[in-house]
């Protein structure tokens, strides 16, 4: 994204995880923030996303949360206390957050949290006194510094949820990123996902994939970075991770979407794959 602008494909991520409480029965995610916080203005984007086109989109914009937060009760379980969203966009899990010990860090752009903060305003949703805004401009404030000045304990591990955000990134960013969650303890996990390498897709997959890169070139928020599976484990590895598990479609399918009467499950279409690793 741009500086100084909030994101726009952080408002359609919005509308597709709303649709889904909206559409979908039963729900892959259960977040009753959702709807609320967009509000009466994005009534029509809100149709749009309820459309049987859309429907893989939402599918996978719900698929994705819950795959993470599940990841995260797992952390909880074992005595994390830190949960960081990178990245945050309008991530609602801070305002259902069903663990009272467990405190939030929603680290974005400044101009992008100032839009959140006015939404949440907008449509009265408390701020929980366990959540930590972290406004951050990654041209001028490294990210473990942000972190730091905002309260998080570097002595303590931490979970990260970094979703909608690596395809966008440079391998520098990337990199960078991994080097600041490494400086935590073991025990810290990340949760996060990636794209497929175009010149690795099936031409119908190819298709697909120029019709959403377009769209969010559109938008003003290009794709840069794209892995094959073998290449980001290799990342991982480097920077120190361990316990690492790859999600695809299918594997999503499997978790999330078996025996459903309405036929809701991710398609063939399989553009990218989530990640969860381990310090």
């Amino acid at each position: 994204m741009k500086h100084g602008r909030a994101s726009k494909t952080a408002l359609r991520v919005a509308i597709r995880r709303a649709a889904h409480q909206l559409m979908d029965n039963p729900r892959v995610l259960e977040d009753p923030i959702a709807v609320p916080l967009l509000g009466p203005g994005f009534a029509r984007d809100m149709e749009r996303a309820m459309h049987m086109v859309a429907r893989d989109f939402r599918a996978f914009m719900a698929a994705r949360s819950r795959y993470v937060e599940d990841r995260l009760a797992e952390a909880v379980a074992r005595g994390v206390r830190q949960y960081v969203v990178l990245g945050a966009g309008l991530d609602t899990f801070a305002y259902r957050n069903p663990f009272p010990e467990l405190r939030v860090f929603e680290v974005d752009f400044p101009a992008t949290q100032r839009w959140k903060r006015w939404m949440l305003e907008e449509a009265a949703i408390p701020v929980p006194a366990n959540l930590t805004f972290v406004p951050l401009d990654f041209e001028h404030k490294a990210l473990s510094e942000g972190l730091a000045e905002a309260g998080l304990d570097r002595s303590q591990p931490a979970f990260f949820g970094w979703l909608g955000v690596v395809p966008y990134l440079t391998l520098e960013a990337f990199r960078s990123t991994l080097a600041a969650i490494e400086q935590l303890p073991p025990g810290t996990g990340l949760g996060f996902d990636y794209a497929f390498a175009p010149e690795t897709l099936s031409p119908p997959r190819r298709k697909v994939f120029e019709g959403l890169a377009q769209r969010v070139a559109a938008a003003g928020e290009p794709f840069q970075l794209f892995f094959t599976p073998a290449e980001l484990e290799s990342e991982l590895v480097r920077a120190g991770f361990h316990g690492i598990e790859q999600a695809g479609s299918s594997r999503l399918n499997e978790l999330y979407f078996e025996g459903r009467a309405d036929g809701l499950r991710l398609s063939a279409a399989d553009l990218g794959s989530l990640v969860t690793a381990w310090l």
